[in-house]
């Protein structure tokens, strides 16, 4: 898992093929940010929350530490969570990336970001983006009954310097139940 320090790292994946760069010293990257394909040449050394945030213009994905330690940068690439700070953008060619702001519908707040904001699941608000990107990954790996206990564990690698984490933990609680109702309603 891409957000949590405490497990064992799992073993490298296969690198991906070698990009050949312009003559300018840039690499071309596509990939589907939010149901909308984008394309850019961008540095090679770019990272994906610089190409979400300055490429894209979507800054609801923030930058905390620059080390992978906070999870203000979490994003979903190809369905699962992962910390965009330490990933390079030339890696998610191709990819399916969805960011906080591609999880509203028609208007509509995804049922995670409805609950955090019932249950006041933030105060400043610097984290809860990636609060609610790791929620969302969870419950799609969990499920809709997710307890206490697993969530608590589960967010131990994003941060929150404001709160004491209960009304968070209360918010992807009840995510979770509107979540998995929500897939119950689609069946």
């Amino acid at each position: 898992m891409f957000f949590r320090k405490k497990e064992p790292e799992a073993a490298p994946a296969a690198a991906p093929p070698a990009r050949s760069a312009s003559a300018d010293g840039t690499t071309s990257v596509s990939m589907t940010v939010n149901g909308k394909t984008v394309s850019a040449s961008i540095d090679p050394r770019t990272l994906l929350v610089q190409f979400i945030r300055e490429n894209q213009r979507l800054t609801g994905t923030h930058v905390g530490c620059d080390t992978s330690q906070c999870g203000a940068c979490v994003v979903h690439v190809d369905g699962r969570a992962v910390k965009s700070c330490t990933l390079l953008a030339a890696t998610c060619d191709g990819a399916q990336v969805t960011t906080i702001e591609g999880l509203a519908r028609d208007g509509k707040l995804h049922p995670m970001q409805e609950a955090f904001r019932e249950h006041h699941g933030l105060q400043c608000g610097f984290c809860t983006p990636g609060m609610i990107m790791a929620a969302v990954d969870i419950v799609n790996r969990k499920g809709g009954g997710v307890d206490e206990a697993t969530i608590r564990h589960e967010l131990e690698g994003n941060i929150c310097r404001c709160t004491g984490y209960h009304n968070i933990v209360a918010a992807v609680r009840a995510g979770a139940a509107a979540m998995g109702g929500a897939r119950q309603a689609a069946e």
